[in-house]
């Protein structure tokens, strides 16, 4: 998580570490916790794809992300949600803690994030969460594709 703050401190992008005492783990769960809408939640999840991982944030109000025009759209045979021991060994974070930044994966951003002055998500650290210009996410991945 050092190496993500330290990302974010060369990055001109202010942004707010936020410890909480303990794990949020849903939109609906950050967004009370927060006081927030769900659409500012951006919950990185870990796909498994024909090119490898891939590192998908979006918008945590955005209800099914459609898996097979997506893997079209990647140029991927098929996409899916890749499980915990795949993610940990692919990022080295926990499956539900994955930071937005820093996870060294190309990465699909959903754009209703970027209706936002800010976005709320994974750090790395179930105890933290990251709130930053959703700009940020655009800059500081490998972007593949952003998503509507």
């Amino acid at each position: 998580m050092e190496l993500i703050r330290e990302l974010l401190d060369r990055s001109g992008y202010e942004y707010e570490w936020i410890r909480h005492e303990r794990p949020i783990r849903s939109a609906r769960e950050g967004a009370d916790y927060f006081g927030i809408d769900a659409g500012q939640t951006a919950p990185t999840l870990i796909l498994s794809t024909d090119r490898g991982y891939v590192a998908l944030t979006v918008a945590g109000d955005r209800g099914p992300v459609d898996f097979a025009e997506l893997a079209e759209r990647l140029e991927s045979s098929s996409v899916c949600l890749a499980p915990p021991k795949e993610v940990k060994r692919a990022t080295g974070f926990e499956a539900g803690s994955v930071p937005m930044i820093g996870h060294s994966l190309p990465a699909v951003v959903d754009r209703r994030l970027l209706h936002y002055s800010a976005v709320y998500g994974g750090t790395g650290d179930p105890l933290a969460t990251l709130k930053i210009d959703p700009r940020a996410l655009l800059s500081l991945n490998e972007v593949l594709l952003v998503i509507d």
